[in-house]
């Protein structure tokens, strides 16, 4: 059929209760599939987690960062309470563990435009994600989905990345990598440029981070079983999309991370192939730095 056989159809979304499913039928799609809310491929370490202060987080969740996101769900359109038991939740779980990167995360099938400006000024103090999670109906068949209406608020100062505790030797990484995972790392340093300061490269227990003279701008996760590795390149907010765009135009798949970052898994087969893109990304990525 070619493209201009093609009918279109205008898709509203439906409220999950007027198609006679509930908020515990939403909470088992999401633990079947931690995707369908469109932040990556998290982990449930675990659902219902009781808190000290009598509730239940609806999910813990963490990614291959380490960064953990303390995620709760509603039908309907978010209000106060829901807001204040998320960001309640969020603290309780940053104060068990201070040493690991948390977020907060509410989920809701509407934000409306008041409850959307009170989030984006908690957004400053809190680290926030809004997503406004939509339900079609196609004959017997519903399709959920995901619009991040707010990301982590992206402060013009960024902090270093490891804390001194953190800190681990290259054997270390040599005992629990792959070594086609962790040779990724060097090939990468290879092409960063060295006019703002010669490439350094920090071990740390949960990542690899690389940077020159200003802020670390890249971490690496080398796989313990996998032959490539997983990167997190912060380019900024404003070349983001066009420079993922360019990528996959290359074959290689890169999605939004958090604080203006790309995140993208890489061989070093890869990184030969698209020598020239990559050096660019790099380049871009290590001004970025500077700032």
């Amino acid at each position: 059929m070619s493209a201009n056989h093609l009918k279109v159809r205008k898709a509203l979304p439906e409220r999950l209760r007027s198609l006679g499913l509930d908020e515990s039928w939403l909470q088992d799609q999401i633990g079947r599939d931690p995707s369908l809310l469109g932040l990556g491929d998290l982990v449930i370490i675990q659902r219902e987690r009781s808190q000290p202060s009598g509730g239940r987080i609806d999910f813990l969740m963490y990614d291959e960062s380490g960064t953990r996101y303390e995620v709760e769900v509603m039908l309907g359109a978010v209000d106060e309470s829901h807001i204040i038991r998320t960001i309640e939740y969020w603290d309780i779980e940053r104060q068990r563990y201070p040493t690991l990167d948390h977020r907060a995360v509410i989920v809701a099938e509407e934000i409306t435009a008041r409850f959307f400006n009170v989030i984006r000024l908690l957004n400053r103090a809190v680290p926030m994600i809004a997503i406004q999670l939509s339900a079609f109906r196609q004959g017997e068949e519903v399709f959920l989905h995901p619009t991040r209406v707010l990301d982590i608020f992206e402060s013009g100062v960024e902090p270093e990345e490891e804390g001194p505790d953190e800190r681990v030797d290259w054997a270390y990484w040599e005992k629990i990598a792959k070594p086609e995972s962790l040779a990724v790392v060097e090939v990468i340093k290879a092409l960063v440029p060295a006019s703002l300061g010669e490439p350094r490269v920090t071990p740390n227990k949960f990542h690899i981070a690389l940077g020159t003279s200003g802020y670390n701008f890249c971490w690496f996760h080398p796989r313990r079983a996998a032959s490539h590795c997983n990167l997190h390149i912060k380019v900024g907010a404003e070349k983001r999309q066009q420079i993922i765009e360019r990528l996959e135009e290359a074959g290689l798949e890169a999605t939004n991370s958090r604080r203006s970052e790309i995140s993208l898994g890489l061989r070093v087969k890869d990184v030969e192939e698209h020598n020239d893109l990559i050096r660019e990304v790099l380049s871009i990525a290590e001004q970025w730095s500077h700032r």
